[in-house]
């Protein structure tokens, strides 16, 4: 009977103690559950990856290309790759022809839209002029210019896309001039005549 007693009271402690522990200890399927919350909120936060030169190599410069390619080639006349899905002709590949130039006016559009982003440096290392009241200017003619495209490639008319090309030249040289026309590369995003 004593070994009873002494066997039930330490099942009751252990019990009374395992729980405060327990209780104690957050919820395993919490923590997880926590991290990727956090992990989605970081994540869904613009990142800066590329510095001006990259974002203008790598998206401006091409869809500008194809909205330029359109003046002179009528898109509708350009015939699909062999493998449309790799093709490195904008024009030839799956979403070619005019869907093409359409497509590059909106990255064109969307890209401007990367130019504002804070934090985002010249390949300088100087900071993009964000504050410089003209930079707004220019990206808000380049988002102008883009729509001005995307509308005359809906349209499917060559006259039309040759205007739009040349509203769209006339905004990239409007920010070159000033901004990347230089004849030292450490200068480019400083304004003509202004002092880092």
């Amino acid at each position: 009977m004593r070994v009873s007693k002494v066997l039930f009271t330490w099942f009751v402690w252990t019990g009374i103690c395992g729980s405060a522990v327990f209780s104690q200890a957050p919820a395993p399927a919490k923590a997880p559950a926590r991290r990727a919350a956090n992990a989605s909120a970081q994540s869904s936060q613009p990142r800066i990856m590329a510095n001006l030169l990259q974002l203008m190599r790598g998206t401006l410069f091409p869809a500008s290309n194809v909205v330029f390619a359109a003046q002179g080639t009528d898109p509708a006349k350009v015939p699909a790759a062999k493998d449309p899905s790799v093709a490195t002709d904008p024009l030839a590949n799956t979403y070619g022809q005019w869907q093409a130039v359409e497509n590059a006016a909106l990255a064109i559009g969307e890209g401007a839209n990367l130019l504002i982003l804070p934090g985002r440096k010249c390949s300088s290392g100087i900071d993009v002029p964000l504050n410089n009241p003209d930079w707004t200017k220019y990206v808000q003619g380049l988002r102008d210019a883009a729509m001005t495209a995307y509308k005359a490639a809906q349209s499917k008319d060559m006259d039309k896309i040759t205007d739009a090309s040349g509203t769209l030249s006339e905004a990239c040289a409007n920010c070159h001039d000033k901004y990347r026309e230089k004849k030292d590369l450490a200068d480019r995003c400083k304004a003509t005549g202004a002092k880092p």
